[in-house]
């Protein structure tokens, strides 16, 4: 998509809360996705070798430009950032979809669970090339059959041989982010006993080169492509590719998943800006007879209340950032940022495209990817019902 914000013009400025010792590195990684990401995201939309190639450009100058990896450990080529500065930066990123992969940063989820969690020879094969860059990794919970709210009904299964040397794996995945060209999946598959028993659910690790490991087809989601299906008929894999204890993935995967959910809170936030930045620049630019829009009352109160929306959902997210930080539970303060940031970002893209009028349904702005966005995120890491449910009867409760 064309992004029409001018050269030179941050889409992340005036952001209370930032540290100073990060504002400047928040400024350089602004600049990097505006100016670098941006310009080639219908290539990299497209797919294809053309697109893989333009990713593998835009990583080299990333860590050409020591943008790399900011929050991935030290140890493994990273830069150690805390949750809580990585923050400020995820925005910025996050303004478009592939900032994140670009800038090393879109594999922090499994490096940490596979840092905290996998076998030494699993670390070893992979931890340190999925942080480079050089293998991508993708996560696989969700089925065609059962419902992605109540895990504990997953079918996929793996039986361990007789020897207790090898797993073989077989069921279906869906809704996939990047299994088109990963190297690795992890699944979450049944192990032991039947649903819905919680502790018979275990995590593996599978080579998407594995025989039996087949990608069914892409998934377009709202006419957009990067989600994928996948199965896996008899996919035999070592004990070695366990991921933590046997039965535990659940209670893996809820480290991951509150993690995540914040991350693509941060990163909405970011392309909610970005929405607002270019309906201000419309707003200014377009003049009728009469003069330019941003004259007109209906015009200033969609400005305001996507500026509202933006700043009332930002101390949000960065409350849940702080406790997750801390070690603290932060079941609501997460499940209150993500319905909030779900529905900001939606109605901020409406709003833009509003102002455009049908300049912002064409494809000469990315305005309908952003709007696409906002609507698939109240889906995303469990439906927007789920969580007002969940928060409300936790408080309720205590």
């Amino acid at each position: 998509m064309i992004d029409s914000v001018p050269e030179g013009r941050s889409t992340v400025r005036g952001l209370p809360g930032c540290p100073p010792e990060v504002t400047a590195l928040r400024a350089r990684v602004d600049t990097f996705v505006r100016t670098r990401v941006m310009p080639f995201e219908p290539v990299l939309d497209a797919g294809g070798a053309e697109a893989t190639e333009r990713m593998r450009e835009l990583q080299r100058q990333a860590k050409q430009a020591g943008l790399w990896a900011l929050p991935l450990p030290v140890e493994l080529g990273g830069q150690g950032l805390p949750l809580s500065h990585y923050a400020h930066l995820a925005e910025a990123e996050g303004a478009s979809d592939h900032g994140p992969l670009a800038l090393g940063s879109a594999s922090l989820l499994d490096v940490l669970m596979l840092s905290r969690h996998a076998t030494a020879p699993a670390q070893e094969r992979y931890l340190a090339r999925i942080a480079a860059g050089e293998l991508r990794a993708c996560y696989a919970m969700t089925e065609p059959d059962t419902p992605g709210t109540d895990p504990k009904l997953i079918a996929t299964r793996a039986d361990e041989d007789a020897d207790g040397g090898t797993w073989q794996i077989r069921g279906r995945k869906w809704y996939i982010t990047g299994a088109g060209d990963a190297d690795l999946v992890t699944v979450v598959a049944r192990t032991d006993g039947e649903a819905p028993r919680a502790d018979g659910l275990s995590l593996l690790l599978v080579p998407t080169t594995a025989p039996g490991f087949r990608v069914v087809r892409e998934l377009p989601v709202l006419g957009a492509g990067g989600q994928w299906e996948i199965e896996l008929d008899g996919v035999a894999v070592g004990p070695d590719h366990l991921v933590g204890p046997r039965g535990h993935a659940l209670r893996i995967a809820g480290e991951r998943i509150g993690l995540g959910r914040i991350l693509r809170c941060l990163r909405w936030l970011g392309q909610a800006t970005r929405a607002f930045d270019l309906m201000c620049t419309r707003a200014r630019s377009r003049a009728q007879s009469s003069g330019p829009l941003a004259d007109r009352q209906l015009v200033q109160q969609l400005v305001f209340d996507a500026l509202l929306a933006i700043r009332s959902t930002r101390p949000l997210v960065h409350e849940a950032v702080a406790r997750l930080e801390a070690g603290e539970d932060a079941r609501v303060e997460t499940g209150l940022a993500k319905v909030a940031a779900a529905r900001m970002l939606q109605q901020v893209a409406d709003a833009a495209i509003q102002v455009h009028g049908a300049a912002g349904l064409g494809p000469d702005t990315p305005l309908p990817a952003l709007f696409r966005a906002g609507r698939t995120a109240r889906l995303l890491d469990g439906p927007d019902e789920l969580h007002i449910a969940s928060v409300a009867r936790r408080v309720l409760r205590d």
